[in-house]
């Protein structure tokens, strides 16, 4: 990505050391949400298998991780809506650490439960923390770099989140391998207070925008409010972009979190499809595996959206990816006739289904001025999981009654759906931040 030019300039043209600094502390504040989001998903089902009792039945498990995936993605959202707008009225900085403070302490409180509804409690305080991160930190990276440099950082900054869940799986294969007892999913989960430490990072580091305090004062001398949802919704202009932006997550959500993130489950049902006790320890680890090499596609399915979107435009290259998803997830859940075949496919989802939540990570921060970014970043990206809950829902139901690659199938339509918003959508390559 280092040699990519952009127009007549390469994209680390003029950055300094601190450009450097604020994109290795916003990247590694969302390599370890998703860490911690996936530590969940590597989790999941031997969380729930424990906390049920032990002799819940597939189906029962399948639609407790229905139930579960949708508590969490309602605290992700209410946590994107409330963050987002203390990211604009706080700042990027202290938002940032507030909210790596409270994914990363619920994360690890996820390992103490003893009830599989407390742990949906610890999974909806984690959401807060994981909702609100983004915002802030897409917010920062965006204000600090410069128009050229500014799509690949953010396409930096997302790809760090497939890191993070390759980390999650490695850290998952570890501990199901090393302590295959059953109270290996508590130790997974306690990785997740680790995190914490990068507050420290944040706080002593990282300072405030100038484009931030430039709007702050302005705000402070005129009526114009900053931080404001009504804001996102007064001006024609801004509240097109605040719907697309929405209409255009809400595709990506359903499809990752109501489709994408069963991937492990998935492959865990090939390996011991009765549930057999025997084969369980091989299950979770091949359900790592899967998630490693879902999220290794996903790092450079990141990575060239970001690389294509400055060469060609953000909606051709959201219109290719959603169509690109419509043919190759479902195609993934339905070609199980071996493991090695499934991983393969993983990551060919991971690439095309992951990409484009980079496409957010660059595109929503464009659409809106500097008083109101983090919290339209905020709204699209998580008020769209507002409208996504029924997809884990639907998903787990679904596939408890006809099965995982049926339920993809039917739930890959929701891709096609993405199509029809983007003639609404701006164009924004070429154009520098709005103030």
């Amino acid at each position: 990505m280092t040699d990519v030019l952009f127009g007549k300039k390469k994209w680390t043209d003029g950055l300094t050391g601190y450009h450097w600094l604020v994109l290795t502390v916003v990247s590694l504040g969302w390599m370890f949400d998703t860490m911690d989001q996936w530590l969940y998903v590597a989790a999941r089902q031997p969380a729930l298998r424990d906390l049920a009792g032990g002799t819940a039945s597939p189906d029962h498990l399948k639609f407790l991780g229905g139930v579960v995936n949708g508590i969490f993605i309602f605290g992700w959202a209410t946590g994107g809506f409330i963050f987002g707008m203390v990211g604009d009225r706080l700042g990027r900085t202290k938002t940032m650490a507030i909210t790596v403070l409270i994914y990363a302490v619920f994360t690890g409180l996820s390992g103490l439960s003893t009830t599989w509804e407390m742990f949906a409690a610890c999974r909806f305080l984690t959401g807060l923390g994981i909702g609100g991160e983004f915002a802030a930190g897409a917010a920062l990276v965006a204000e600090v770099f410069p128009d050229h440099a500014r799509p690949v950082a953010l396409g930096i900054m997302q790809a760090c989140s497939a890191i993070g869940n390759i980390l999650a799986g490695a850290i998952s294969l570890w501990v199901f391998t090393a302590m295959p007892d059953a109270d290996s999913w508590r130790y997974i989960f306690f990785v997740g207070f680790f995190p914490a430490l990068l507050v420290f990072a944040i706080r002593l580091f990282v300072k405030e925008p100038e484009q931030w305090h430039a709007a702050k004062e302005v705000a402070k001398n005129t009526d114009i409010k900053i931080g404001s949802i009504t804001g996102l919704f007064t001006d024609p202009v801004l509240r097109r972009n605040t719907i697309v932006g929405v209409s255009l997550a809400a595709v990506g959500v359903i499809g990752f979190w109501g489709i994408g993130t069963f991937s492990s489950d998935f492959l865990r049902g090939i390996v011991n499809p009765d549930g057999v006790e025997a084969l369980r320890g091989k299950a979770d680890r091949f359900a790592s595996y899967a998630i490693m090499v879902q999220n290794a596609g996903a790092f450079f399915g990141i990575l060239a959206w970001a690389w294509l979107a400055q060469r060609i435009g953000r909606k051709p290259t959201f219109a290719i990816s959603f169509v690109a998803c419509a043919i190759i997830v479902p195609l993934t859940f339905n070609v199980a006739d071996s493991t090695t075949v499934v991983l393969v496919m993983l990551s060919v989802m991971g690439f095309f289904l992951t990409s484009l939540f980079g496409g957010y990570a660059v595109y929503f921060p464009e659409l809106f001025p500097t008083r109101l970014r983090a919290t339209g970043t905020g709204f699209c990206y998580n008020v769209a999981r507002y409208i996504s809950i029924s997809g884990p829902w639907t998903f787990g139901i679904l596939s408890a009654q006809i099965g995982i690659a049926w339920s993809a199938t039917i739930m890959s339509v929701v891709f096609l759906l993405g199509l029809i918003v983007l003639p609404f959508a701006p164009e924004t390559r070429g154009k520098p931040l709005p103030e």
